[in-house]
């Protein structure tokens, strides 16, 4: 599970016949079905792994109560339990792994710090972990989202070394090529990585989509529409379905973006597959990304599932605040055409944007709508501040360009 490979399941599964009172392993299988949306099969493993937690250690019993709640959706209670159980089990890396990520429990907390707080509590336990293969991972990828990414792929790079086939590893490293802007360097990485390791892990589609991204950059939409094809469209894949539905949608944007037509067909696959398992509005980050889907196939579809987030966000359940929903209403306007609109939307919520979390590299998709809605609605002056930051940060051919026409406005 923490090197984002296939077979925890198996594994799971394997400790359960071998003893079907061991209240761990029911925990830990409860967890790959939750990461896989079967969301019945995940709550009823965690129920038998209470049932079982009598009998079980200390520690044992606080590791399953805080799975446990995050599996039942207590977001915010899992995390301060983590917080407390790492105070006394600090190597209880499970438990760590939650707050830890893209996806984890701080970056879907909706605070605007979460890339501070990952770094602050992997930098606290250090010590505890050491030359630790999975630790240095995410110590490193923590650097690397809050700024220090020189520092950051160093680290990330000594614990790719400890275990190459680490599929986080690899994701990290991608990470900090991309954030320097090494197209060149990441596309050797990804192109030599993903064949050696074919069918090894969850995260085999999201590093490929790693690789899309750097042909976008190139101005090669058609290579990225191939390796969407081949490789990411949602067809079967063995991948979390949040990830293949966050992928599959940023990318036909950043496509459309780039002026690539002809995508209605693989929009109606991606919008099939999200009604299967993002019906409602619920996963903030599946939710600003059905705005992309809907808003390109069925207006509809977005204005309710913006009405459904209204009524989260009125029952204090949607963490980012209203800021998820304008971006919603942003990517509507865009989508009609209505550029003028689309910037008057977005642009106050461009330093909201960190509070859906994700990574830096998943949130530029809204960065580069306002940055395009200004360009074609004849305001290029007000997107000259963002595309400053983001070259600053990192070369970018792309960045430079759309630069180049701002001033031109």
């Amino acid at each position: 599970m923490l090197a984002a490979l296939h077979g925890a399941d198996a594994a799971f599964e394997a400790a359960i016949a071998e003893d079907p009172d061991f209240a761990l392993a029911h925990l830990g299988r409860a967890r790959v079905h939750q990461l896989n949306m079967e969301g019945a099969a995940a709550r009823a493993k965690a129920a038998r792994a209470r049932e079982l937690a009598a009998t079980a250690s200390p520690r044992e019993r606080r590791h399953i109560e805080i799975i446990a709640s995050v599996i039942e959706g207590q977001a915010k209670k899992a995390a301060t339990a983590a917080e407390q159980h790492l105070m006394e089990y600090p190597r209880d890396a499970q438990i760590l792994s939650l707050l830890l990520g893209a996806f984890g429990l701080y970056a879907f907390s909706g605070r605007a710090d979460h890339d501070a707080a990952r770094l602050a509590v992997c930098e606290r336990y250090a010590a505890d972990y050491g030359d630790d293969w999975w630790f240095l991972t995410y110590l490193g990828w923590s650097k690397t989202e809050a700024g220090d990414v020189v520092s950051g792929r160093a680290i990330t790079e000594r614990g790719y070394a400890l275990k190459p086939e680490n599929a986080g590893a690899a994701h990290a490293v991608a990470h900090a090529l991309f954030e320097q802007g090494d197209g060149r360097e990441g596309r050797a990485f990804l192109s030599a990585w993903l064949p050696a390791n074919d069918r090894t892990s969850f995260l085999q589609g999201h590093l490929a989509w790693h690789l899309a991204l750097i042909d976008l950059e190139d101005g090669d939409a058609d290579a990225a529409l191939d390796i969407y094809e081949r490789h990411i469209k949602p067809a079967d894949r063995p991948y979390p379905p949040l990830n293949i539905y966050t992928d599959t949608a940023s990318l036909l944007w950043r496509l459309s973006l780039a002026g690539k037509t002809g995508l209605e067909p693989h929009w109606k696959d991606v919008a099939a597959y999200g009604d299967g398992y993002f019906a409602r509005a619920g996963a903030h980050f599946a939710d600003v990304h059905h705005a992309l889907v809907a808003a390109t196939t069925r207006g509809d579809a977005l204005q309710a599932r913006l009405a459904e987030m209204e009524a989260r966000h009125a029952d204090g359940k949607l963490a980012p605040g209203s800021a998820a929903i304008g971006l919603g209403r942003g990517i509507a306007a865009f989508a009609a055409g209505d550029h003028n609109e689309a910037v008057r939307i977005l642009a106050p919520l461009m330093p909201e944007l960190v509070r859906i979390g994700g990574s830096h590299a998943q949130r530029e998709l809204w960065e580069d709508t306002f940055i395009v809605a200004c360009l074609r609605a004849g305001q290029g002056k007000q997107a000259t501040a963002l595309i400053s930051d983001r070259l600053h940060r990192r070369p970018s051919r792309r960045d430079l360009a759309w630069s180049q026409e701002a001033a031109r406005q």
